[in-house]
């Protein structure tokens, strides 16, 4: 196939463009996903809202209770940045003229990621009844609400169009993809001397542009954005968060050189930060949208934005932590050890090490199960057959 001649009219772009525009037709299916992670979100808070406010326990209901009224919170104010995502990656995908490939990475592996969370706290907030099916609630005469459905639902887009893994993966790639053009050989630990000397050159003059721009920004204004008023001040943040991201993503390049790569929660966590701040930004600018444009619920809209904000920050600053105090290495070590079956001994009690997999996963695979046959795996009964 490799000598199959295309005639240039029937060349759709320009030559070399092909795995790009590819790639680009993943924009759509990516984007569908955080609107389907939005509904879900709004659907959750329908549910927790009122479950919240009909069920009492100590004399209130368990929605006054801060243990509870701080998932109803985090599920309110998610879901309000949940939409504003998809609003403002839908809006740039319809305008045909930007590279939405990084946003439609972030919105889709942000999205998914949130909704998972935000479907579980519903489950806990409806405790027993979040774990039963629609079908065993509605046969008691309760309402038939599918909280457990919704878990299981929603997993898939963690994997799907492009698992959690691979959109970090792939958004690192394009973060340090500058760094890597101007690094070049000065990163390649096989280059030579020579080459080494000439990505040096090359990397100063880069440098020299670059890092003095991640020193002071809009964001140490104190009057900067003033236009998107009580919000103002997370945009700032998110400014200078952004600087700290760019300087750390260096800090990173240089500390580990071409070893960066292999270096994937380092990355991983680089990228979620920067999901964090779209997110952010995104909901900063959809309420003040909403309340240019007179839109009844855009005091609201405020009040969600900056409750969204806070609840982010609180994030970002733990991820920017994690960045150098982490068990990353230990985790890889012990993980060796696992591999190599140093610590088999653990599994131990379960499995039937004689048999291979053993008999209790051949009841679960080939025989009938019950019960009675699980209990007595796990030793709670005195009676086995």
């Amino acid at each position: 196939m490799y000598k199959v001649r295309v005639p240039a009219r029937n060349l759709i772009g320009r030559e070399g463009d092909g795995l790009k525009i590819a790639l680009t037709t993943l924009n759509a299916g990516r984007l569908a996903i955080p609107a389907m992670c939005a509904g879900a979100g709004k659907w959750s808070l329908k549910i927790a809202r009122e479950w919240s406010a009909a069920r009492v326990q100590w004399g209130r209901p368990v929605g006054e209770h801060a243990a509870v009224a701080s998932k109803i919170s985090f599920i309110a104010a998610t879901t309000y940045a949940l939409e504003s995502v998809v609003e403002l990656s839908g809006q740039m995908c319809d305008e045909k003229r930007n590279d939405i490939r990084i946003e439609a990475a972030l919105a889709k592996l942000w999205c998914s990621e949130m909704a998972c969370i935000i479907a579980d706290e519903l489950v806990q907030i409806r405790g027993g009844r979040g774990y039963e099916t629609a079908e065993s609630l509605a046969a008691r005469g309760e309402r038939a609400v599918p909280t457990e459905q919704l878990v299981r639902d929603l997993r898939i887009n963690r994997i799907f169009e492009g698992s959690s893994e691979i959109m970090r993966l792939l958004v690192a790639r394009e973060a340090v993809d500058a760094h890597l053009k101007a690094a070049g050989d000065l990163a390649d630990p096989k280059a030579s001397g020579e080459a080494k000397a000439r990505a040096a050159a090359k990397a100063s003059g880069f440098y020299a542009k670059w890092l003095p721009k991640l020193v002071t920004g809009k964001g140490q204004l104190p009057k900067a954005y003033g236009e998107f008023g009580s919000l103002a001040h997370h945009l700032r943040y998110v400014e200078r968060a952004s600087r700290k991201l760019a300087r750390s993503t260096f800090y990173g390049m240089a500390r580990w050189q071409a070893g960066l790569e292999k270096r994937q929660n380092f990355l991983g966590r680089i990228v979620d930060i920067g999901a964090e701040l779209f997110a952010m930004s995104a909901c900063c600018v959809r309420a003040e949208r909403q309340r240019a444009d007179g839109h009844p619920g855009s005091d609201g809209a405020f009040e969600l934005a900056d409750t969204f904000c806070n609840q982010a920050r609180v994030r970002v600053d733990a991820l920017f932590d994690g960045l150098w105090a982490n068990t990353d290495d230990a985790d890889v070590a012990l993980t060796h050890g696992v591999l190599e079956g140093r610590y088999t001994w653990l599994e131990n009690g379960v499995l039937d090490q004689s048999e291979g997999t053993g008999p209790w996963i051949s009841e679960w695979t080939s025989g009938p199960s019950s019960d009675e046959n699980l209990a007595r795996r796990f030793g709670l009964t005195q009676n086995p057959a």
